[in-house]
């Protein structure tokens, strides 16, 4: 029995069944360009940036605070405008809850890591207690 050819499939001029999510048209008009229209997107990444800038310059600590407060600037500029372009990559809700969750564990760890922590949380020793274990139970 012969095969049949293949049909040649042409994609859509238009993808449709995809929606873009809620707030994901670009924060300004088309005239401008992209980086302007973007610019929410393009901010986070400008602070995220400088944060691991700095993390690489041997300020550990303040680097990833400020990679933790990119994140945070994020949520905030989700939640606050009604678009965001790019910065939009699900419902508005699961944008704000997952990058505000995100940022201000990654202060809070950043903050609370030894050695010479700024803030003390009670498992933190523990974890470090077991990690440098020889392994005989003391």
């Amino acid at each position: 029995m012969a095969r049949k050819p293949k049909a040649r499939h042409r994609p859509p001029v238009k993808t449709t069944g995809t929606f873009r999510p809620e707030g994901g048209s670009a924060a300004a008009g088309r005239d401008k360009p992209v980086p302007v229209r973007q610019w929410p997107i393009v901010l986070v990444l400008t602070v995220v940036g400088v944060g691991l800038l700095v993390t690489a310059l041997d300020a550990w600590r303040a680097g990833i605070v400020t990679i933790g407060v990119g994140m945070l600037l994020g949520a905030a500029l989700r939640a606050a405008l009604p678009e965001v372009g790019m910065l939009a990559v699900r419902s508005r809700f699961t944008d704000i809850v997952v990058m505000g969750l995100m940022g201000a564990l990654i202060v809070v760890l950043a903050l609370a890591a030894l050695p010479d922590p700024v803030i003390h949380l009670p498992f933190v020793g523990r974890l470090g207690n077991m990690v440098h274990s020889d392994g005989t139970g003391d």
